[in-house]
């Protein structure tokens, strides 16, 4: 049975966490959401980025070793991970 580099899980659930994060700030910008539930989800936000540092940390990875390069297309993500 082959195992799954853990980079490469944790740089898929990186790109998830940054897109979720974009359709919340459209969320916010366009009115979509009330303000308890803006409040709520800027707070799961930043738990789901302090757990994302916390998983890069056990495993040895930097927010950069998570941006893979795919060459002519450029990094994966979109801006560096905190």
């Amino acid at each position: 049975m082959r195992t799954v580099s853990p980079s490469l899980v944790l740089t898929v659930v990186e790109l998830l966490r940054q897109l979720m994060e974009l359709q919340a700030l459209r969320r916010f910008d366009t009115g979509h959401l009330g303000e308890d539930q803006e409040e709520r989800t800027g707070l799961t936000l930043m738990l789901l980025d302090d757990r994302m540092a916390e998983l890069r940390e056990r495993y040895g990875l930097r927010p950069e070793d998570l941006n893979i390069d795919l060459g002519p297309l450029g990094p994966l993500l979109p801006r560096e991970t905190s």
